[in-house]
């Protein structure tokens, strides 16, 4: 049983909005009763997206009321050598793609100092499977980064470099974790599994982990007492009824680990990859996705809409179908670009864009910190920066 519905609205009104072939799902919210593996197919598949889009916003507005939240933060790629060679992947070093780094330490150190005057709470930090790179420059990267901002959050690494990182260590992973927090690590990103699926996995990234294996390196995350974030992938091959057994899979773990905090459904985007003849997901198709995390993953207490995915104006609609989260300033960004603008890592926000971001879809804007704890803020701070000001919308 999950806590169901506040205030849910009349039964009659309900129906003429959901409509009849989605009111079992609509009842067994209301009830509190779980959602399941045959629930979500038919969310991820129903023409309905309205109907979708209404029961998430309840559940979301159950959870959080009328809060929207962001995070001030900085995002590090640290190499883009990678020997995994995902088919959906465009930010690993290749011929005719991008070309190959791996950053110092002392080059970290001026990414940092770069954004030295603003008050960023965490520091995110991914980055490719390079074999040249020793344990000891994963100890030291988060020792650097805890030098230059010794109060700031660090999230970093995947469950794919966590199986790297160990295998450079030669040690088992639960003490690897223990040696990391111990250097400065805070808690784990999403990604790694894209979506929880052996038929994708042995089509796309077949030289990364499966699903059993992801799941089993993040149970020894959790054991660790490591915070974790949780991803989807979708708009590649994968199918609705794929979707939803990420889902209810990724749900299960939660049940058991109980150390995800937040799910952020991931819009695939093609350009620069091996799968460019795939259309591009819409504003549709993320806006579904969002909906039904909200609406099946009844454990997960916060729901995000990555800006930089599904952009500025998707999120600020995404904000009424089930997110209550918008990530947060970024600053730079090598994974995927924006539509239009591909290879231009400069992707920012500033604090002030991203309230306005919020207050222009009707939500109440909430500075967080990686864990969800509030931030507080000077009026001085709201107004820096505005000749970094871009527009939330086309001209």
């Amino acid at each position: 049983m999950t806590a169901g519905i506040i205030n849910p609205p009349p039964m009659a009104r309900a129906e003429r909005t959901v409509g009849r072939d989605l009111m079992d799902i609509f009842e067994k919210l209301i009830a509190g009763e779980r959602l399941d593996y045959n629930d979500g197919s038919r969310l991820f598949t129903t023409e309905n997206l309205s109907a979708v889009g209404w029961m998430a916003n309840l559940v979301r507005e159950t959870k959080h009321g009328d809060r929207a939240y962001y995070v001030r933060n900085q995002h590090i790629n640290y190499t883009n050598i990678c020997n995994k060679f995902c088919k959906f992947c465009s930010f690993y070093a290749k011929k005719g793609g991008p070309q190959p780094y791996e950053l110092t330490l002392e080059a970290v150190r001026r990414r940092l100092e770069e954004h030295i005057g603003v008050p960023i709470t965490e520091v995110h930090m991914v980055g490719g499977i390079n074999p040249r790179l020793p344990y000891e420059y994963y100890l030291d990267l988060l020792r650097t980064v805890k030098e230059v901002r010794p109060g700031v959050h660090i999230k970093a690494f995947t469950m794919v470099e966590l199986v790297e990182i160990q295998r450079q260590a030669e040690k088992p992973l639960i003490e690897v974790l223990h040696e990391l927090k111990a250097a400065g690590l805070d808690s784990l990103p999403g990604g790694g599994i894209e979506i929880l699926s052996d038929r994708v996995h042995e089509e796309l990234f077949d030289r990364k982990l499966d699903g059993d294996g992801w799941m089993e390196v993040a149970r020894t995350a959790a054991a660790a007492g490591l915070t974790q974030y949780a991803t989807m992938l979708y708009g590649h091959i994968e199918t609705p009824e794929e979707r939803a057994e990420h889902l209810v899979r990724i749900r299960a773990l939660q049940d058991e680990t109980k150390h995800f905090v937040t799910m952020t459904p991931l819009a695939f985007h093609p350009e620069g990859t091996e799968l460019e003849h795939i259309p591009h997901p819409t504003g549709y198709d993320d806006l579904r996705a969002i909906a039904v995390a909200r609406l099946m993953l009844d454990n997960f207490e916060h729901v995000k809409s990555f800006w930089i995915m599904n952009s500025p104006q998707i999120t600020q609609l995404a904000l009424w179908y089930g997110a209550d989260d918008v990530d947060g300033t970024v600053h730079e960004y090598e994974i995927t670009y924006q539509d239009g603008d591909h290879g231009n890592k400069k992707q920012v926000l500033t604090r002030k864009q991203m309230i306005k971001l919020i207050e222009e879809a009707g939500r109440i804007p909430i500075e967080r910190d990686s864990l969800y704890n509030e931030v507080t803020s000077t009026d001085r701070e709201l107004n820096t920066n505005l000749s970094d000001m871009i527009p939330l919308t086309p001209a």
